[in-house]
């Protein structure tokens, strides 16, 4: 395990939880480093749209990569990189690609068990197979679920939780190293999956989430901002050219 990755992984800690206030480039990493983040976290949607592309591997591997490989070039931190599915139909093709990364110092990677194909979930086994190939190349997996952003808000249940905890267990035994369950922001429903899980638990920001103290009181171990940062930003960017061009001359 390289230093990056062993840094990285003992950054998640229940009560203690590692903040990854999303970036999307090279820039957006050094101003997030300088305000004192202990790692820096790529968004897919806010990396494909920094380029023009739409989320959901729009975006070319090969400059998914050469992003990587700037943004490990002007932080001293660890870096996560939001590899989608991991650009792949074939687990041998998640393993070389979290290869790629790793080969070029990124200590993290994102993998979601969404099939882009069929827009829902992928089998718990082939999920597994996935993210065993990619933890293989003893880069860190932070496995996502989707099953709370593809199940509408009043289903989001104990039912449900439990449903993620049986795909969590299944891919900590894959090697996975984190738990990843984006849209759950129910204070019970976290307190349950951080109680319960096998692996440290990754919560998503969201406006209606509890605040990041009250995440660590339920014992969030990763907190991280999503589309959140690059939307703000280019919201702000599109109101101060539109401003602009609306002068008269």
């Amino acid at each position: 395990m390289s230093d990056m990755v062993a840094r990285f992984a003992k950054l998640h800690q229940p009560g203690r939880p590692l903040i990854l206030y999303n970036i999307w480039d090279a820039g957006s990493a050094k101003i997030v480093a300088g305000a004192g983040a202990r790692a820096v976290a790529t968004g897919s949607l806010s990396v494909a749209g920094a380029q023009g592309y739409e989320d959901g591997e729009a975006l070319p591997f090969d400059v998914a990569v050469t992003n990587a490989k700037h943004i490990t070039s002007v932080v001293d931190i660890p870096v996560s990189i939001d590899l989608e599915t991991g650009y792949g139909e074939q687990s041998d093709d998640v393993e070389a690609n979290a290869r790629s990364m790793k080969d070029i110092g990124v200590a993290g990677l994102n993998i979601e068990d969404q099939d882009l194909n069929s827009g829902g979930l992928r089998d718990i086994d082939e999920q597994a197979t996935r993210l065993a190939a990619a933890a293989s190349t003893g880069i860190f997996v932070n496995a996502r679920t989707d099953l709370f952003i593809q199940t509408p808000l009043p289903e989001h249940d104990q039912a449900l939780v439990r449903l993620a905890l049986e795909r969590g267990k299944a891919f900590a035994d894959a090697g996975a190293r984190s738990l990843f369950v984006p849209f759950v922001r129910d204070e019970q429903l976290i307190a349950t999956l951080c109680e319960k899980s096998e692996l440290p638990v990754n919560i998503m920001m969201m406006p209606d989430s509890p605040e990041i103290l009250r995440l660590a009181e339920l014992g969030v171990a990763r907190i991280s901002y999503g589309p959140g940062p690059w939307r703000a930003a280019m919201a702000s960017f599109e109101e101060q050219a539109k401003r602009i061009f609306q002068i008269e001359l």
